[in-house]
């Protein structure tokens, strides 16, 4: 796992396969908080998810790369309180 302090505010959060993922809102608890734009659909949709910190293989300049493909990475996603979205 990468050194989570490197990330900021407004990075894009990528596949390993470049697919965009999310935009960082902040790190928090260890984990990528997403902006509120990329929360998905329907029940999920118009607020933040997390991504595990575990998942992040890169960082190359404004951009986090995980160690997962984008359609793999989306299904790690959290709720603020862990819970996963399925």
């Amino acid at each position: 796992m990468q050194n989570l302090s490197s990330i900021r505010e407004h990075m894009e959060v990528i596949g390993a396969d470049g697919v965009h993922v999310g935009v960082v809102d902040r790190v928090e608890g260890g984990r990528i908080k997403l902006s509120r734009e990329d929360g998905g659909e329907g029940r999920h949709e118009g607020h933040h998810h997390f991504i595990p910190g575990d998942l992040v293989a890169e960082i190359e300049g404004d951009k986090v790369r995980l160690s997962a493909n984008g359609d793999v990475a989306v299904q790690h996603e959290e709720e603020r309180d862990g819970n996963p979205l399925n």
